[in-house]
């Protein structure tokens, strides 16, 4: 037993190391491949303490939320306009926030969670980055707006389907921040018609 453990950890290792140099390979596919071959080895320490699907969530979950920081930060510097500035500066603070929760439920299942956005985020955070001032706000806003109704539906499946009750309970909690922002963004994009 303690050969295979071994073995499975060398083979974390190996991985680990391979996604870390492989610059084309996603950075929640990484984490999601990971998580997979935790899974299929669940004895001892090596394993993840929950679902496929709950890490997947995991992993997903924490890849929007260093986006919305990401692009939010963006747009404290780029935003010329007001309530713009103070809600990016709310998502940065309520996003990091709800980051580090995850990480240290994460933490405590063995679940893998990206380092950094995955190569669609990083995409869009480019494009964005790209517009010109006049442009930008909409645009932020559009995509805030847009990626909130996404979250929502997410967590509010996720809160129906998740089988570990700290995941649960983290995205009970978490929820109801992610309505207050998607309805703020709503009335900042109802008041720029």
């Amino acid at each position: 037993m303690k050969k295979l453990n071994l073995i499975v950890m060398i083979a974390l290792a190996g991985m680990m190391f391979q996604a870390c140099n492989n610059k084309k390979k996603d950075s929640t596919a990484s984490a999601d491949s990971v998580n997979k071959v935790k899974d299929s080895t669940t004895s001892g320490m090596t394993g993840i303490a929950v679902d496929k699907d709950d890490a997947k969530f995991a992993v997903d979950a924490a890849n929007g939320g260093m986006t919305e920081v990401e692009l939010s930060k963006l747009a404290e510097q780029k935003s010329t306009n007001a309530k713009v500035k103070d809600f990016a500066a709310m998502m940065v603070m309520d996003h990091t926030k709800a980051g580090e929760e995850l990480k240290a439920v994460a933490k405590t299942k063995n679940i893998t969670l990206p380092d950094s956005v995955n190569a669609d985020s990083k995409k869009a955070i480019a494009d964005l980055s790209k517009k010109s001032v006049s442009d930008f706000d909409k645009a932020y806003v559009d995509k805030m707006v847009s990626d909130h109704k996404a979250t929502v539906d997410m967590f509010e499946n996720a809160s129906k389907k998740l089988k570990d009750a700290d995941l649960k309970a983290f995205v009970d909690k978490t929820l109801p921040t992610i309505k207050g922002h998607l309805t703020n963004i709503k009335a900042i994009h109802d008041g720029m018609k």
